[in-house]
C-alpha cells in the first residue's frame, strides 16, 4: 500500500469494490431484477467500506496486509448467494474476477512507484484506467464466451480438473498479492510479471480446451438430430412404398371387382350384388390407416413408428389428446416425438434379445390443457438399466437423441425425467407452449 489518510484509503476501497463488481457482474447473471441487485450490491458496498476504513483507522498495519483478501472473501460469499449460476460455476467466475481484481490492484501501484514516485493519485487513476479497459473489453469481446463456457462447465466438464485449475489461479494470484513482500526489487517485479503471464496463460488455455469441448458436444447433439432426421426420412419412405405397393393392388383389385359387379348387374342378381358390395365395403375399412390424431405431423410421424413397434411384435398404445394445430414448430414437436419412441422401440428389442419371455410394450400419450403440452412415454426396458445424472446411458438407448429431447424441451422451459421403474423405463415431460392466437 502506499498509504494516505483515511479518506484516500476509503476511495481506493471503493474504486477496487466497484470495479470487483462491476468486473463479476460483466460475466454473471444475478438471481434478481437488474434495480434490486443493484440494490443490493449498493447495501453491501456501504457496510464493507464503512468496516475496511474503521479497520484502517484502528489497525493500520493489519489492515494493510490482509484488507484486500478480507474484502474479497466477504464479496465471493455474497456473490454466491446473489448469483444465479451453481455454487461450482461461481466459484470459477470469482476466481477469474480476482485475476482481474490482481491485475489492476497490482498494476495501479507498480505504475505509481516505478514511474510516479509512489504517487497516491497516480496509482488510484491507473486502477479506474485499468477496471475500464477490462470492463470494455470483456463487454465487447469475452461476454457471451464466458457465459457460453459457464453452460458447457455446467453441463459438460469434468468439475475435478476445473477445480484443480481454480485452486492453482488462486495459488498464483496469492503469490502475487504477498503482503510480506515489502521490497520492490528488480527480480520482485520479474517474479510478478511472470506469474500474471503464467496465470492468465492458465486460464487462457483452459477457457479454450472447455471451450472446444462444449461445442464438441454441440456438434455431436447436431449428428443426434441429423440421424433422427435420416430415420424418419426412413419411415416415410416406408411409408410411400406401401402406399405405392397398395396402390397396385387397388388398382388390380378393381379390375376384378368391376368384373364381378358386371356380372351380377347381367344375370340381374340383384341381392347377391348388395351383398357383395357390404363385404367390399368392410374390406376396405379393415384397410384404412387408423388416424391416432387430428394433427397431420403428429399423426404421420406416431403412425410411421407404431408401424414400425408392431413390425418388431411389440403391443402399443395410444392417448393422443391435441388439436390440428399447435403454437410450436411441428419440427420440435417430431425431435421429441419420434426421438422418445425411436428409443421405446430400442428398449423393447434389447430385451427380447436377452429376454424372450418377457412382453414388450409401449404405451404413449400426449395432452394439452391450456399452455401445458404433457407427453408421457413408458415402455418395457432391461432391469439393469442405468442413468447419469438424471439421463439413461446411450447404451441403453442406442445413443439416440435423448440430448435433443432435453434441448427441444428447453426451448420451453420444459420439465422433464427420466427413471427406470423395475424394468418400466418411464419418461416425462411438461412445456409451456404459447397460447392461441
Amino acid at each position: 500500500m502506499l498509504g494516505g489518510s483515511v479518506y484516500i484509503a476509503f476511495m481506493r476501497f471503493a474504486i477496487s469494490l466497484a470495479g470487483v463488481i462491476i468486473l463479476f457482474s460483466r460475466i454473471s447473471e444475478s438471481r434478481f431484477d437488474r434495480n434490486k441487485t443493484i440494490v443490493c450490491y449498493g447495501c453491501f458496498s456501504v457496510v464493507v467500506l464503512i468496516l475496511a476504513s474503521a479497520w484502517y483507522v484502528v489497525d493500520w498495519k493489519s489492515c494493510v496486509r490482509i484488507v484486500a483478501f478480507a474484502m474479497y472473501a466477504c464479496f465471493a460469499v455474497f456473490a454466491i448467494i446473489l448469483s444465479s449460476d451453481s455454487v461450482y460455476l461461481s466459484i470459477y467466475k470469482l476466481a477469474l474476477t480476482f485475476y482481474l481484481l490482481a491485475v489492476f490492484l497490482v498494476g495501479g501501484l507498480e505504475v505509481a512507484i516505478i514511474f510516479f514516485d509512489s504517487n497516491i493519485w497516480a496509482d488510484i487513476i491507473t486502477r479506474v484506467i485499468l477496471i475500464l479497459l477490462m470492463t470494455f473489453f470483456i463487454e465487447k469481446k469475452l461476454k457471451s464466451s464466458i457465459r457460453e463456457f459457464g453452460d458447457y462447465v455446467e453441463k459438460e466438464v469434468d468439475k475435478f480438473s476445473v477445480a484443480i485449475m481454480i485452486i492453482s489461479i488462486l495459488l498464483g494470484i496469492g503469490f502475487i498479492l504477498n503482503p510480506n513482500a515489502k521490497e520492490m526489487t528488480p527480480y520482485r517485479i520479474y517474479q510478478i510479471v511472470v506469474n500474471f503471464i503464467l496465470t492468465g496463460t492458465l486460464q487462457l488455455l483452459v477457457f479454450r480446451l472447455y471451450f472446444h469441448v462444449g461445442i464438441e458436444r454441440e456438434y455431436e447433439r447436431e449428428n443426434q438430430l441429423i440421424q433422427m432426421n435420416h430415420r424418419l426420412l426412413e419411415r416415410q419412405m416406408e411409408l410411400l412404398e406401401e402406399s405405392v405397393e397398395a396402390g397396385r393392388r387397388v388398382r388390380h383389385d378393381v379390375r376384378h371387382h368391376n368384373a364381378v359387379i358386371a356380372e351380377y348387374v347381367r344375370n340381374l342378381q340383384n341381392e347377391e350384388l348388395l351383398q357383395y358390395l357390404k363385404e367390399y365395403d368392410r374390406e376396405i375399412d379393415q384397410g384404412v390407416v387408423q388416424v391416432i390424431c387430428v394433427n397431420r405431423a403428429v399423426n404421420n410421424i406416431l403412425s410411421a413408428y407404431t408401424r414400425k413397434a408392431k413390425g418388431e411384435q411389440i403391443k402399443v398404445t395410444m392417448d393422443v389428446q391435441i388439436g390440428r394445430k399447435l403454437t410450436i414448430p411441428n419440427i420440435d414437436m417430431v425431435t421429441i416425438i419420434a426421438n422418445a419412441y425411436e428409443n421405446a422401440i430400442y428398449a423393447c428389442m434389447e430385451v427380447k434379445k436377452h429376454s424372450e419371455e418377457r412382453e414388450c410394450f409401449i404405451h404413449f400419450a400426449i395432452k394439452r390443457r391450456k399452455n401445458k403440452l404433457m407427453i408421457f412415454c413408458s415402455n418395457t426396458c432391461r432391469m439393469e438399466t442405468e442413468l447419469k445424472n438424471g439421463q439413461p446411458k446411450t447404451e441403453f438407448t442406442g445413443g439416440i437423441g435423448v440430448s435433443s429431447i432435453i434441448k427441444t424441451a428447453e426451448k420451453y422451459s420444459g420439465i422433464y425425467d427420466f427413471k427406470n421403474e423395475n424394468g418400466v423405463f418411464v419418461f416425462r415431460l411438461v412445456m409451456n407452449i404459447p397460447p392461441d392466437l
